[in-house]
């Protein structure tokens, strides 16, 4: 490395060269060596950490996670994929899936593993989603109205609900649409009211997570406050 030198101090080495004597023999400046322990510390750190997550994800079957996670339609926890591989831990398994979604980037597959409702699932990525909405639209036409859409909005906003604050939201009875949304498992009985005759609450599933692509529902988009406040 190159440093620049004051004049003072370079008046200090002529001088201290003067009265070394004229040797011909090189000069060399040796680094301390602390500096050379740190060095070589952070090094080794470095390696020992980059060695411990490959050999954490070395235990596991790439090929088979993958196959796991194509073969089933629901979530699958880390926990669950460990034990089906027979491995004691989740670390490897995370590790495994960092490693695979590496892969699929690198070679720019339609799809990444992701965490929903508390596993991890294959799922393609965002900007493919309105071809597909388009591929797929009439199925869901079927199997959601849009009266069964607004009362599952407003439950997943406002859970645990009543259906009196559902229908008062509405504008209209819900007590069929509720019925029907809880027959395709999206809408549950989440408890009572500590009212007069404990009217029911009402609050989403798990499998209403699973069909959004949520982990949880405080993943739901929210508002605007900007927007909400301007207006």
């Amino acid at each position: 490395m190159l440093r620049l030198v004051r004049d003072d101090e370079a008046t200090e080495l002529d001088e201290l060269e003067a009265s070394e004597g004229d040797s011909d023999a090189p000069r060399h400046s040796e680094p301390a060596e602390p500096a050379d322990g740190v060095v070589a510390d952070a090094g080794e750190a470095e390696a020992e950490e980059v060695t411990s997550d490959e050999s954490a994800s070395a235990e596991v079957d790439l090929g088979l996670l993958e196959a796991l996670l194509l073969s089933t339609h629901h979530p699958l926890t880390a926990g669950r994929v460990g034990e089906v591989m027979g491995l004691g831990a989740t670390k490897p398994v995370r590790q495994a899936i960092k490693e695979l979604n590496r892969q699929y980037e690198e070679s720019g597959r339609s799809f990444r593993i992701e965490q929903v409702a508390g596993g991890y699932q294959i799922l393609t990525l965002p900007r493919f989603g309105e071809h597909l909405k388009q591929l797929h639209q009439k199925e869901a036409d079927a199997k959601l109205t849009k009266a069964a859409l607004e009362t599952l909005a407003i439950i997943a906003y406002k859970q645990p609900v009543l259906r009196a604050d559902v229908e008062a939201v509405r504008g209209c009875a819900c007590g069929e649409t509720i019925r029907s949304l809880m027959e395709k498992h999206l809408v549950k009985i989440a408890g009572r009211a500590e009212e007069p005759g404990r009217p029911i609450l009402y609050g989403t599933t798990k499998r209403f997570l699973e069909l959004f692509g949520l982990n949880s529902v405080k993943d739901l988009p929210q508002p605007d406050s900007t927007k909400t406040a301007s207006a």
